[in-house]
């Protein structure tokens, strides 16, 4: 991941990036909006839900006793536009953004994990002024490695206390809740997950299938967990029945992963931690090659069948590095962002037709060979010109 170097530390000044129409800004202008913020232990208060497009520029305060973080994020809730980190106690701190118009979310994260605390709608209106990429394309590119750099954290913090609430209700013997649980946890990994395989073994250890463990290796991770909550009969387990896990065995393997979750996390949060813009446009074609090879064959999730989820996961997470690298890759080459714009609405209305991650996805057992192919074509037709991304994002 690492042809070219991309340091951190003006991440931790004021982060911001091209993302959904916000573009890099060294520092406040004296047209800028001002707003305020009070990141508070539970809750995260601006001081207006809108602001004209142009130059933004909050003032986050940390009332709280934890380190805080505040985002602005894009109208998915999940593409970082800008985010100020490590806001200690009692510390002032300034996050500036341009934005276009449109339709945001701020949040605010007291003692850095979980899905943050008030989040709330913010507006951009119009206000007629341009809102142009700042900065020559090294500098545009250093912006979208930074933002996603704060993405992946943002989403590695988040599956941490996930996990763990999983984990609680597995090993407590509450295998409904567990069951109930375990795809939409595994959101947060799927959206990231070629950032987990670029530190080698960490992601067999996570999220290895069974079939894929060699002979003689320990087979770890969320699958061997999965395997234990949706036990199969004889016939589907090479004739063999099942032996359920003891509750020292549910033990060993949670501890196990747990460790390697927080092993994934200390990862990300190391402050060498770098991508490079190429790393993140091959995030999103691997994203789809995910969804190819595993999630529309049925065997990612060959006991549960929530391939549908974990799909989801990988689609949002391929549109979030996507979107990160999309103007910059719009000025060089239009035509083929606009097919990728058109291929993706087009998936993502395919795949909202079975559900949500919200309200629940069809089971991957419970899809006709049709339904099947047709999901396949939708994503063969986004691989195509998404396959392109990276070769006209560094010519």
């Amino acid at each position: 991941m690492n042809k070219r170097a991309i340091l951190l530390a003006a991440a931790a000044v004021a982060g911001t990036l091209a993302l959904s129409g916000c573009v890099a800004n060294a520092s406040s202008s004296s047209d800028a909006t001002k707003l305020t913020v009070d990141s508070t232990a539970d809750d995260c208060v601006v001081s207006s839900g809108e602001a004209p497009s142009g130059t933004i520029a909050f003032t986050v305060s940390n009332s709280s006793d934890q380190v805080s973080e505040f985002y602005l994020l894009a109208d998915d809730g999940l593409r970082i536009v800008g985010e100020v980190e490590n806001v200690g106690p009692g510390v002032t701190r300034d996050l500036v953004v341009q934005a276009k118009p449109g339709d945001y979310f701020t949040v605010c994260k007291p003692g850095m994990v979980g899905d943050g605390v008030g989040r709330a709608a913010f507006t951009v209106t119009d206000s007629g002024k341009p809102v142009e990429l700042a900065g020559d394309l090294q500098q545009q590119g250093e912006a979208a490695a930074t933002n996603y750099v704060a993405y992946v954290k943002d989403q590695v913090a988040q599956l941490v206390p996930a996990t763990q609430a999983f984990l609680d209700a597995y090993l407590a013997g509450d295998d409904e809740t567990a069951r109930s649980l375990y795809p939409t946890t595994r959101a947060d990994y799927e959206r990231i997950e070629p950032v987990a395989e670029s530190f080698g073994d960490l992601d067999p250890e996570i999220d290895f299938r069974e079939a894929d463990v060699a002979e003689g290796d320990e087979w770890t991770g969320w699958h061997r967990i999965e395997k234990d909550l949706w036990p199969p009969a004889a016939a589907d387990n090479g004739g063999t029945e099942y032996v359920a896990l003891t509750p020292t065995e549910r033990s060993y393997y949670a501890d196990k992963l747990v460790a390697n979750t927080q092993e994934l996390y200390d990862a990300v949060h190391a402050d060498d931690y770098t991508v490079t813009i190429d790393a993140i446009s091959n995030g999103a074609i691997g994203l789809l090659e995910e969804v190819a090879s595993g999630k529309i064959t049925g065997e990612e999730e060959i006991w549960s069948h929530t391939d549908l989820w974990d799909f989801q996961a990988n689609l949002e997470g391929a549109r979030v590095a996507y979107e990160g690298v999309r103007d910059i890759v719009e000025t060089k080459d239009a035509d083929l962002v606009s097919q990728i714009d058109e291929q993706f609405s087009s998936l993502e209305d395919q795949l909202s037709a079975y559900g949500s991650l919200d309200s629940g996805f069809t089971y991957y057992n419970e899809l006709t060979t049709a339904q099947v192919k047709d999901l396949a074509d939708g994503v063969n037709a986004l691989s195509e010109p998404l396959s392109q991304l990276t070769a006209v994002l560094v010519q």
